[in-house]
C-alpha cells in the first residue's frame, strides 16, 4: 500500500462512492510523473544538443507543474468539487499526451525521454481510468 491509500485510509470523514484504489493509483501517478518531468527536464538541459530539445523541456515542466497540482488536488476532499476535479484531471491527461508525443520523438537518442514517456502514459491512463469512475 502506497503513502496515497494509507492518508485516504485515515481521512475522517466518508469519502462517497468515489474508487479509493483509482484514486490513490492516480495520486500516486501524479506526482510520479511530475518528479520524472523533472527529471527528463533536466536531464534534458545536460545534453549537448539542447537547443534541439527547448520543445520537450517545457513540455516536461508544463506537465510537472500539471501533474503535482492534480496530485494535490485529488489530495484534498474536505469540500469536493467534482466539476473542478474533472477539469484538471483532463488537463493533467492533455498535459501527459502531450509530453509522452514530444518526449517519443526523442526517445530514440535520450533514454531519459522514453522513461519519461512511459510515466507520462500512465499518468494518463491513471487519469482516466478515475475520470471514468466518478460517473
Amino acid at each position: 500500500m502506497g503513502q496515497a491509500s494509507a492518508m485516504l485510509d485515515t481521512y475522517p470523514a466518508d469519502l462517497g462512492r468515489i474508487d479509493r484504489q483509482a484514486l490513490a493509483a492516480c495520486i500516486e501517478a501524479c506526482f510520479d510523473c511530475a518528479q520524472t518531468c523533472t527529471a527528463c527536464a533536466d536531464a534534458c538541459l545536460s545534453e549537448d544538443a539542447v537547443t534541439e530539445l527547448v520543445r520537450c523541456i517545457r513540455t516536461n515542466l508544463d506537465c510537472a507543474d500539471i501533474c503535482a497540482t492534480t496530485g494535490r488536488v485529488l489530495s484534498r476532499h474536505t469540500g469536493y468539487d467534482a466539476n473542478l476535479t474533472r477539469a484538471q484531471l483532463l488537463a493533467c491527461v492533455q498535459a501527459c499526451k502531450s509530453c509522452a508525443d514530444e518526449c517519443d520523438r526523442h526517445a530514440g537518442m535520450h533514454e531519459h525521454c522514453r522513461v519519461c514517456a512511459e510515466a507520462c502514459r500512465r499518468c494518463q491512463r491513471a487519469c482516466d481510468e478515475l475520470m471514468s469512475k466518478l460517473g
